[in-house]
């Protein structure tokens, strides 16, 4: 076994430390749990075992009785022996699931680690599938845990999805595509707003119904509304799409910054951006000044897990007052996230990958006010009487935008308020 590694590289203003080691991860199929809320005729189903079923439905929260819009073929002893033709096995679930469900329009073929043990091409087999159950679109990609972290289980969806997009003229006017699985209601107030400032043709992905998915050509312009979509923004750009670097719309400041670069890429006014923005942006002020006051000052230690901790802690530092202890993140795309990178305060400790011994180490000692971590470390920090967010939850809840700012906000004030209310 190799030796876990560290060093230092330089990144900007900040501090940049890697590492390799041991690693707390979930797996990519948690993504299906936000995933299958969005497409509503798509079908999200795991190839795996019954501990992948588990992990499902209890991260979704779904009761036995329910049918929601997922569900598990289980490979048992006889597939992982090679007593039975999983092929066989995997038909006759899909068929006897489309009779049952005949409103699916788009079905997922999700790998996991079993499936991909024993080797099962689930590439060929959403090819078979397609043919026989077509006008049902059958698509695959891998949610397993194995070498990834959990929200890299979207960026394989959608990136499995681009392939198969409409593909636009060359000769279109631009358009707007947001790139990332977002709320329903996220997405309409992004819709107000840039019909505000007068970019009218705006598009989604994924979008709501398989049947509305976005054309892309040279003309397509995105913006990523989450910075772990690397595999799908290499997608994009295979198909002529180009990419508008921007902060992410996290907070007040990443979502001006992230408006701002579709309206200097459509050449709208400063005086017309302003007046579609200002409103939003005074909301935003008002609903985060209290918080402000709870946050102001604490000092936060991110492990890494979602790779959304480089604008979260911009968000906590630059319009809280956070100060930021270690960022933590499982991969950093040097890219996508320049802007972020730049706003955050010169001298921060980002750290690269994980060990997660060592990084554990670093929190104890420093006993930061708040930890922000995946659900298997914060039962153990909480024993050890620290303050722990579950990144998890960053992902559920909607909190991009203007109007979700002051929500953002919420999410970290209350672990600390739980803390105080326990020690009375």
């Amino acid at each position: 076994m190799n030796a876990p590694l560290a060093h230092a590289a330089s990144c900007g203003g900040i501090d940049l430390h890697q590492e390799q080691g041991q690693r707390a991860v979930f797996c990519g199929l948690t993504g299906i749990v936000w995933l299958h809320r969005k497409i509503q005729d798509a079908f999200f189903l795991v190839v795996g075992s019954r501990t992948c079923a588990h992990l499902i439905q209890s991260a979704a929260g779904v009761m036995i009785f329910a049918e929601p819009r997922f569900a598990t073929a289980i490979i048992d002893e006889r597939d992982l022996a090679g007593l039975a033709d999983a092929n066989e096995e995997l038909d006759r679930v899909v068929t006897r699931l489309i009779e049952r469900r005949p409103d699916i329009k788009l079905l997922f073929l999700v790998g996991s680690c079993p499936s991909e043990v024993i080797k099962l091409d689930l590439s060929r087999a959403a090819q078979r599938l397609s043919g026989r159950l077509a006008p049902v679109r059958v698509l695959n990609y891998s949610g397993s845990g194995i070498e990834t972290t959990f929200t890299q289980g979207e960026d394989a969806c959608l990136a499995a999805l681009v392939p198969d997009l409409p593909r636009e003229a060359d000769t279109a006017m631009p358009s707007l595509l947001v790139v990332g699985a977002l709320a329903d209601v996220v997405e309409d107030q992004f819709l107000r707003m840039f019909a505000a400032m007068g970019i009218a043709d705006v598009r989604f992905l994924p979008a709501r119904r398989a049947g509305a998915m976005p054309a892309v050509g040279r003309g397509t312009r995105y913006l990523l509304a989450q910075p772990f979509l690397t595999d799908t923004a290499r997608a994009l750009e295979m198909r002529g799409a180009r990419r508008l670097p921007a902060p992410f719309p996290l907070g007040a400041e990443g979502t001006t910054g992230w408006l701002r670069a579709a309206a200097e890429a459509f050449g709208i006014s400063d005086e017309t951006f302003e007046a579609a923005t200002a409103p939003g942006r005074a909301r935003a002020e008002t609903a985060l000044a209290p918080q402000r006051e709870k946050l102001g000052g604490k000092r936060v230690f991110f492990f890494p897990d979602s790779q959304l901790e480089v604008p979260l802690a911009r968000f906590l530092a630059r319009e809280l007052g956070a100060e930021l202890v270690e960022v933590g993140t499982p991969y950093l795309h040097r890219g996508h996230l320049a802007a972020e990178i730049e706003l955050l305060p010169a001298g921060t400790r980002v750290t690269e990958g994980q060990n997660l011994d060592d990084q554990m180490d670093r929190c104890r000692a420093a006993r930061p006010d708040l930890t922000v971590c995946g659900l298997g470390l914060a039962n153990p920090l909480e024993a050890e009487g620290l303050s722990t967010k579950w990144s998890i939850e960053l992902l559920f809840t909607p909190v991009q935008g203007y109007e979700q700012a002051g929500d953002l906000a919420e999410l970290f004030v209350r672990p600390l308020r739980r803390r105080a209310l326990l020690e009375v």
